[in-house]
């Protein structure tokens, strides 16, 4: 919204001047929602770290389970409250750098409404299993196009603010919002190409190590593009606001920027080393992750250079503590990635509670540092009054600070614990802890700390919510106006410097002399000196659009060197004759295992490693997973891998252990699933099901498939006629879930053993 005024008179805009009016109700939508979602994430936290310790609390239902809740906090805190973080620091601080209002009302108003739907729709399918699995992706496909939909719409006007912006020259935010804006759509459609077969069920249209590759591309780069960039362009600008100084060096941000954008997409397969993937994509993801620790510490400088000077400033200002608290957790985060990305160190690390220490430290104290410290900056500007409590702010600050190291203390303890005490020997040269359950009980105690540092940092949240609450409350007592805030600001020129500057009134005269060719050179090369006289880099960012192509190209060049290998190169997936595709009721079985969040606590990888070939069997193979859609290598052991579990015990050890872990494995935090026992088997969608696998490749025959509920019912009636045998306790269970459970939990690894006969 801008008006032009000619004169100096009171009340008038002055010559040369125009008055805009920004948008700050969106922001406060947006903080809104950051609070509410931060304290729903963090309490289902809580609750899944209190399953973990006290089983029975998994006693909620069947839809509270934390095989299904786990991924419910994971996306609450990635994308509902980090998420909206983002959209809150972006809407505001876009609007003030390019000193303009954001280009539509009707999509910030799309985007803010659309973003919560699917934040309510997530939080409503992922508790009834309806998973695609996939780390950070798990939301299914109808959910997944409407969040395609509402970040075009996002981007659409955050791009077009930028083209009608006041100011030429992006800010060092902007660079990173753009690059987190473009990547993280690259991803999202690539990672969730499926083939629906229901409402809210697909299948991956990769498999198995491919799946695995695309999966990790895209979880690794969810970190960095939406986790790690836009917060870093959150830094940029609020911290040097917050601080009233200037950013430490701008060629460090250069650095940072470019840096950071081209290596990070490389750093994806690191997650997957001593897997069935490639040795060699292993090791580039593990080169360009070491690399990565660079530009990252690079922006941590940048970040705690500005408050050189400051520091009087950080003592009284809670905001400030938070930023410093979270940079220094991000410094701590970007210095322990790529450690843990080096081969030796991921032997010890992969699958145990060291990773989810690392993530958290990240995301508690990197990402909700940055929130808060953002927030509690912002309520005054938005609210138009002080804040209601800088000494609850700093409570907040220290004991959110106690909360979240605890909480990383005990996974590290755990983690560490974990590791070493599944690959230890004895003299003799056994496993010195061959029953899985010893290493729950080891860090259960560790559990215990862990529960009581994240509901500290959860108690902590709410003194931000009460903040929140008193400082609006002030604002209406005190009467303050709240519209959309008026800056006065130069009508811009910069677009002129393009533009012919004759009038046209001359016209052309053909007898006149042509200019000579010396003199246009040295005219062009004149005014390319002129422009580049603040760096090619100033130059670059008055081109929004060929800086934000540079950076599509910066983040595909990886990508592709990657990616286009595995898909072509033959050696990839050696075919393994004897794996064959799931039988009609394994498939079932398979689904109803995802659909419990099993994958959740288990792995099944066998990793080439002496302790885990003695522990589970023979380590996977590539051929293995190739009808695999999607993969299910897991990536956190809270239960043993199960990659070879099939004709280990027989079909009544499998059901007594679904309907009382504890009885068949001592010391086990598993739920018990009794539904499972109850619920009747739907073949319905059996047939669609196989037709689908059948486009993607899987070599089920036209007959398979029109005959499938019959060929289900027949296997199903045959397992359980022999658990009822083994117990007759369980007789009579052939149309209920668990014999398809059964079934697909018999199946596994027995492929290769096959092959090995």
């Amino acid at each position: 919204m801008t008006e032009r005024q000619s004169t100096d008179a009171a009340g008038k805009i002055p010559d040369g001047m125009e008055r805009i009016q920004y948008d700050d109700h969106t922001t406060r939508l947006f903080v809104f929602a950051t609070v509410f979602w931060g304290i729903v994430g963090m309490a289902v936290g809580v609750v899944i770290a209190l399953q973990l310790v006290w089983p029975t609390a998994n006693e909620l239902g069947r839809y509270f389970t934390f095989g299904r809740l786990r991924p419910l906090h994971t996306n609450a805190v990635i994308f509902a409250f980090a998420g909206n973080a983002i959209f809150a620091a972006v809407h505001y601080s876009t609007q003030r750098l390019v000193k303009a209002r954001m280009y539509s009302d009707l999509l910030s108003k799309i985007h803010f409404w659309g973003w919560q739907a699917i934040i309510v729709a997530a939080a409503i399918t992922l508790p009834l299993g309806l998973t695609q699995t996939k780390e950070y992706a798990e939301l299914e496909w109808p959910i997944a196009i409407a969040i395609a939909v509402i970040w075009i719409v996002f981007a659409v006007n955050f791009f077009m603010t930028l083209k009608h912006r006041r100011e030429k020259h992006l800010y060092v935010a902007l660079w990173f919002y753009i690059a987190s804006i473009v990547t993280v759509a690259v991803l999202h459609v690539v990672n969730n190409l499926v083939i629906p077969v229901g409402w809210f069920e697909s299948y991956s249209i990769f498999s198995g190590v491919h799946d695995a590759m695309i999966q990790w591309w895209y979880g690794h780069n969810a970190v960095a593009f939406v986790l790690t960039t836009p917060f870093l362009g959150l830094m940029y600008y609020f911290l040097p606001k917050a601080a009233n100084r200037p950013i430490f060096s701008y060629k460090l941000s250069i650095a940072h920027f470019w840096s950071l954008v081209f290596i990070y997409i490389w750093a994806g397969p690191h997650h997957l080393h001593y897997t069935s993937l490639p040795e060699w994509a292993a090791t580039l993801g593990m080169v360009f992750s070491v690399m990565l620790w660079m530009p990252s510490w690079g922006g941590m400088i940048n970040g705690l250079f500005t408050l050189r000077g400051a520091w009087d400033k950080v003592r009284s200002q809670p905001e400030l503590k938070f930023f410093v608290a979270g940079i220094t957790f991000y410094g701590m985060a970007t210095f322990e990635g790529p450690m843990m990305s080096i081969k030796v160190v991921n032997s010890l690390s992969h699958f145990t509670d060291w990773t989810i220490a690392h993530v958290h430290s990240a995301a508690l104290g990197w990402n909700g540092f940055m929130t808060f410290g953002m927030i509690y900056w912002l309520l005054p500007k938005l609210w138009k009054t002080e804040l209601w409590s800088k000494a609850l702010a700093n409570a907040h600050f220290w004991l959110a600070t106690v909360g979240i190291l605890l909480y990383i203390v005990a996974m590290y303890s755990a983690g560490i614990t974990q590791g070493l005490m599944w690959r230890a020997f004895d003299d003799a040269g056994n496993l010195m802890y061959p029953d899985f359950m010893e290493t729950v009980t080891a860090i259960l105690p560790m559990y215990w700390v862990r529960l009581v540092g994240g509901s500290l940092y959860l108690v902590a949240t709410f003194f931000a919510v009460i903040n929140l609450y008193m400082t609006i409350r002030k604002a209406k007592q005190e009467e303050r106006d709240l519209s959309d805030p008026v800056a006065l600001v130069p009508i811009p020129t910069w677009r002129d410097d393009y533009a012919d500057e004759t009038d046209g009134s001359v016209e052309s005269d053909d007898t006149a002399e042509e200019e000579p060719a010396q003199q246009r050179y040295d005219d062009l090369l004149f005014a390319l000196q002129d422009k580049l006289k603040d760096g090619w880099h100033r130059l670059l960012e008055g081109w929004p659009l060929v800086f934000t192509t540079l950076t599509v190209i910066a983040i595909l060049i990886g990508s592709v060197v990657e990616i286009v290998p595995m898909f072509t190169m033959k050696s990839t997936v050696p075919e393994i004759e004897s794996v064959e595709p799931y039988t009609p009721l394994e498939l079932e079985g398979r689904d109803i295992y995802i659909e419990e969040g099993c994958h959740v606590c288990h792995s099944q990888m066998v990793r080439p490693m002496v302790s885990e070939i003695e522990r589970y069997g023979d380590y996977s193979k590539p051929g293995e997973d190739v009808y695999e859609h999607p993969f299910l290598w897991g990536s956190k052991r809270t239960g043993p891998d199960l990659a070879r579990v099939g004709g280990k015990y027989n079909h009544a050890w499998h059901a007594q252990h679904f309907l009382d872990p504890p009885s068949t494995a001592p010391g086990s935090i598993m739920p018990a699933y009794p539904w499972l026992f109850e619920d009747e088997l739907d073949l319905s969608r059996t047939a669609r099901k196989m037709s689908a696998l059948q486009t993607l490749g899987v070599p089920y025959t036209d007959e398979e498939i029109e005959y499938a509920e019959d060929l289900a019912l027949q296997q199903a009636a045959q397992v359980a006629s022999e658990l009822g045998e083994q117990a007759p306790q369980f007789a009579g269970l052939e149309t209920k879930n668990i014999i398809a459970l059964i079934a697909y939990m018999q199946r596994l690894g027995t492929d290769i053993e096959n092959e090995v006969e």
